[in-house]
Order: C-alpha cells, then structure tokens, then sequence
C-alpha cells in the first residue's frame, strides 16, 4: 500500500474510532511532514484522499477538520467466498433490457444509469472542434482513416500511454466505435463459441451481454472491493479449467468501484503469463481517479503483448460520440481484421475532431475538474446513504469513477426494491444485473454521477425507508 494511503487509512481508523472527532484539527502539512519523517507530497495526497471520502474537510486559510457526520460509518463488503462451481451458459439479455428501460425516463432520479451527467463534459467545445473537423475534412480521409483508425488520434493515444509509463505503439491501438465494440472484437479474437472466460463477480453486465451474443460460457471469480480478483480463485480456475481468456476491469470497476492495489495488478498479470492466458480489460474509468495519482496502467508490465487494453472516451470526455479504442498487445492484427469484417469503420470527423482536442483542447484541466466534481458528488451520496439506510448496510467506498456499491442485509430483495423504488420515480441497478447466476440479490449499484440535489437526496431517503421496511 502506498504510504498516503496507510497514512489515510490511520487516519481514518482514528476517525472512526472517535480519538479525532467532528470540528477537530489535523495537524499542518508542514506538522505532518515533521511527525511522519515524510513529503508535503504524501501528506497532500492522503489528505485529499480523506476529503475525497467525506471524512474531513478543508476549510480556507483555516486547514483540515473532521467533517461532521449525520449518519453512522458503514462497514465495507467482504468477498463472497464460495465454492468456484462449473462455467455457465448465459441467458442474460432480456432480463438486463428490462431493468435497463426504467433509466431512460428523464422525470425518474437516474440512482441506476450506467452514465455521468452529460452536463460534465465540454460538449459545447467539443461541438466547435467536429464542426472544424467536418469543414475541413479531407476526401481521402474516409480511406487513410480505416482500421486501425487516424494516424493522429493514435499518436495522441499512444503519447497519453507514455504519460501512464507505457511503451504503446501507434500500430498497436485500433480505434473503436466505443469500449463495447472493442471488448467484443477482443472477445473474437481470442474465442470461439462454446469457449470459456473468466469474469469478475460481480461484473458489469455488457460483458455478460457480449459473452451471451458470441455464444461463450463464463467462470465467475470472487472479487473484494478493495482489491480485486481473487487471485488463489482465478489461479484454481486456470489449473481446472480450459479458460480463453479473463475479462476484467482493475481501475474503479464496474459495479464495485474497486481499484486493484499496484502490486496485486503485477501479480495478476505474471500469473496470467505464466498461464499464456489474454488479459480483456475494460478500463473506461481509469482517468477518473480521485488522488493526486493514476493507477498503475497494465500495459506498462505487459512484457509479452498479453494485455488487449480497452478504452473510450465516453466516460471521460464525450458521451454519445461513440469512439474507443483498443491496445491490443500481440492481437493488433487479428482485431484489425474483425474491425473491418464487422463495422469496417469509426466515424472519420469524431475521430479528427477529437485527435484536434487532445492536441490543443485542454483535456487536462477538464479531467482535474471533472475529477474533483465527482469526488465531492461521492462524499455526498455516501453521507446521505450513511444518515439514511438501516443498520447493517455495508458500503464499498470508491477512489474514482462514480459508482457506490451497497451491500443490505441478507433479507433484503434488491429486485422488489428496484419495482418498489421505479414506483416513486427512483431507478437503482439491482445486484442480480451483474452476475451470470444472478447472485447478489441484497445488493445495488448507485451512481454519483450527477449533481447533488435535494431532489436525490430526498431519493436516497425513500430507499433507506424501503430497505427498512423491507427489514
């Protein structure tokens, strides 16, 4: 573990054990560093990591103090640990639709949207770069920007990973209509129907809709909300089992909101090599992250091109745009191919316009801001559901992207909640959506994607009373 984040955890544990309570000074940066023989760097960091959580606050020209609490402290999630079992055959779709149509109605609080406010991104800005790019769009363009995509979209990629401490290669990054696109081209790369994959459990469900349409069978691996995939569970599944290739996500997943620990991403992918097995990961959050640090980035210790890394922009900078991309390691090749016998192409102005932005747009201060929001977005939902949900609720709380995962007690039944919540025009994700057995059913995915509102916080408290009510 990082030395902010022990420091931060500490911390934490003071704060939750009543030695430092609400109005309480933290000792000075500069105090901090003399007490702990560390940088103004590492106090920094972990004292933006508390705030990020909701559990101090900083006050101008004043310092940092314990912020007041309204509700209890809840206890995060434990792994589920249960016998691995036998793959699955899926049968997902329709009842993933039907959940997935209550979060189209604007009228109803999108707790349950897989998406971000729309009102976050630069969308005015970006229009004026696809205006630039449609007007000067070059004939010949619709043919030198077929697969793997614009040369200098690429390039602007490929310097992006540098920045993360990859060596990626122009050639090696395929441009995609969106993240999905890319995990399914992954996907037939490397499987054919009938084969196995390993999964996350919980998983987000388009991976279990892509899984379901290309025909393969899945092994759900146990995973912790701090720190990912079992790795003792997936290396049984690897020795037992003939599987083709995990798909997972290692940064703010999918429903969990998990980061796996740098040193447990080293571990997964040596196990991985040792097993000649291809890491799919799904890695739309990653620059959504809440410290003053990136995680570590995957291709930065894929040694043997093992690593097809998939990506968008939709998460981060342009919802509706549509426009991914895949580093895909030693299957560039055979992913071209499948990008030109399925789509054949990406929208050619999208991708001028947005190699433009990153050149000259200011990506940068719009991900630091971006950022910021959505921590303070998180400390307001997870403070609303700690004043508002019954005892026994656990909380898995997030470093990034914007997802709360809630685990209830046992007796609760995230399905008839979800009817009972669409009910008072409140959608929330039940947990049965990210399972391919439809396990998880005492637990829910919230989003903080949108703007605190009283509007949302009078949602939370209707789902605190339905969930007692349930009890």
């Amino acid at each position: 573990m990082p030395l902010y984040q022990n420091l931060a955890t500490r911390t934490a544990k003071l704060i939750a054990d009543g030695v430092l309570r609400a109005g309480d000074r933290l000792p000075s940066v500069r105090q901090a560093c003399r007490t702990h023989a560390v940088s103004p760097v590492t106090i920094t960091q972990a004292y933006y990591l508390l705030e990020s959580r909701g559990l101090i606050e900083a006050r101008p020209k004043s310092g940092y103090f314990v912020r007041a609490r309204l509700g209890q402290v809840l206890a995060e999630p434990e792994m589920m640990n249960r016998p691995l079992g036998q793959s699955t055959q899926l049968q997902v779709s329709d009842f993933i639709f039907q959940i997935l149509e209550s979060v189209k109605d604007p009228a109803v609080v999108p707790l349950g949207s897989s998406f971000p406010s729309p009102y976050l991104f630069p969308l005015d800005k970006l229009g004026r770069f696809l205006a630039s790019a449609a007007r000067k769009l070059d004939p010949l363009s619709t043919i030198t920007d077929l697969p793997p995509g614009n040369e200098e979209l690429r390039r602007q990629l490929a310097l992006r990973y540098l920045a993360h401490g990859a060596t990626v290669a122009p050639q090696e990054i395929i441009i995609t209509s969106g993240a999905m696109e890319g995990i399914n081209l992954c996907l037939q790369a490397v499987t054919r129907p009938g084969d196995l994959i390993a999964i996350e459990s919980p998983t987000f469900y388009a991976g279990l809709q892509a899984s379901e349409r290309l025909g393969l069978k899945v092994i759900e691996i146990p995973t912790h909300p701090r720190e990912g995939v079992s790795l003792a569970a997936l290396e049984d599944a690897l020795r037992q089992h003939p599987i083709k290739a995990c798909l997972f996500m290692l940064n703010f997943a999918n429903p969990m909101g998990g980061l796996v620990p740098d040193e447990r991403k080293k571990a997964l992918l040596e196990l991985l090599h040792r097993h000649d097995v291809p890491l799919i990961e799904d890695d739309v959050y990653a620059e959504l992250y809440f410290g003053q640090q990136a995680p570590l980035c995957s291709k930065a210790e894929d040694r043997s091109g093992l690593v097809m890394h998939v990506s968008s922009f939709s998460k981060c900078l342009a919802p509706g745009y549509r426009l991914g991309w895949v580093a895909a390691g030693r299957y560039a090749q055979a992913i071209q191919r499948q990008k030109f016998s399925t789509s054949l192409a990406t929208n050619v102005p999208v991708q001028i316009a947005l190699a433009d932005y990153l050149k000259h747009g200011g990506y940068e201060n719009h991900l630091r801001h971006l950022r910021r929001t959505l921590a303070n977005q998180e400390a307001a939902l997870t403070a609303a559901v700690e004043q508002y949900f019954p005892a026994g609720t656990r909380l898995a709380r997030p470093q990034g992207g914007y997802f709360l995962w809630l685990e209830l007690p046992r007796r609760v039944d995230t399905l008839l909640l979800h009817q009972q919540a669409l009910a008072q025009g409140i959608s929330i994700a039940p947990g049965p959506i990210f399972s391919a057995k439809r396990e998880f059913g005492n637990c829910l995915r919230l989003n903080f994607g949108h703007a605190d509102s009283p509007r949302q916080k009078a949602a939370i408290a209707t789902l605190g009373q339905l969930v007692a009510e349930q009890l």
